[in-house]
């Protein structure tokens, strides 16, 4: 749904997007994640044709967007600082959204007020705190029925209860309508609740994309103790060791590749205790980042 191929952008001399090549399957919640500074808010000004490639494609479902009214009307965008005009309120902001979306849904709009009760329709909406806009963001473009949604840090400043109940909204969408998104967020331990699809960015390169199982499955950390006198062997060819540490006779490491053969391998040299254990999302993010940063291999020794 969302293709970009060898995305390269520079401003004044710095390289903020490298040949970037990124995909978001239909109806997938994709979470593109990374360090600060990697390229994230870049890419996605690409997305929404904010910003003309240096050199590359950017496209929405098979149209390149740059330009493009009608790709850009089934698009949805809810960035981290959401712009209301001074005296807008909500019932002026939905004339407005109403005269550019056609499939805006009067009576999603309604229904969805009784999940944003806390907003006064008449109040300004500059007049609310960041979390108060960010839901009415929520609500006017929820009830726009995009197929494309991107969000950036979308529930920054959100409680914990309004936080599961956008999710609840979002992921309906997604299950009922195909609905497709793109999530930057820094919270990747959320981010490994709602996205079946990630993407990890560094210095504005792709450093992997894949499905969420797929990752998980293919990264994997092990905790074995071998008997007294006996040395761990390398490992053997198609198996990458990410990281290694030793406590006594118990052995940790972080291994990338299929964790069945991986198993076998390790099974052959007969340890006294052998466990394989899964990774969050925000242990392969710093594993698969710690052999490209000089800093987070420091915090990993």
């Amino acid at each position: 749904m969302i293709q970009v191929k060898n995305l390269t952008k520079n401003f004044d001399g710095f390289k903020a997007l490298d040949h970037l090549d990124l995909h978001v399957p239909k109806g997938a919640v994709y979470g593109l994640v990374g360090p600060n500074g990697s390229g994230k808010s870049t890419v996605i000004r690409h997305i929404l044709g904010s910003y003309i490639p240096d050199s590359g494609t950017v496209e929405v479902a098979g149209q390149p967007v740059w330009e493009n009214p009608a790709v850009k009307a089934i698009m949805g965008n809810i960035p981290d600082d959401f712009y209301f005009p001074i005296s807008a309120d909500m019932n002026e902001m939905k004339k407005h959204y109403q005269s550019f979306y056609s499939s805006f849904d009067q009576e999603r709009f309604e229904k969805l007020a009784s999940i944003f009760t806390s907003i006064d329709r008449n109040k300004p909406l500059r007049s609310f705190s960041k979390g108060m806009q960010k839901q009415a963001a929520f609500w006017l473009v929820m009830s726009c029925r995009p197929q494309v949604l991107v969000l950036d840090e979308p529930v920054d400043g959100l409680d914990p209860v309004m936080r599961r109940q956008v999710w609840s909204v979002l992921l309906s969408d997604v299950a009922e309508n195909g609905t497709t998104v793109l999530v930057s967020s820094h919270n990747l331990r959320e981010l490994e609740d709602v996205c079946d699809h990630v993407g990890i960015l560094y210095k504005g390169r792709m450093l992997l994309e894949r499905s969420l199982d797929e990752l998980q499955n293919n990264i994997v950390k092990v905790q074995m103790a071998l008997a007294p006198g006996r040395e761990l062997a390398p490992l053997p060819e198609g198996f990458q060791l990410l990281h290694q540490s030793v406590l006594g006779r118990v052995h940790t490491l972080i291994i990338r590749g299929e964790q069945q053969a991986l198993e076998a391998a390790l099974a052959a040299q007969e340890p006294v205790v052998l466990d394989l254990l899964p990774l969050s999302l925000e242990e392969i993010f710093i594993y698969e980042l710690g052999g490209q940063d000089d800093g987070i291999k420091e915090i990993l020794v």
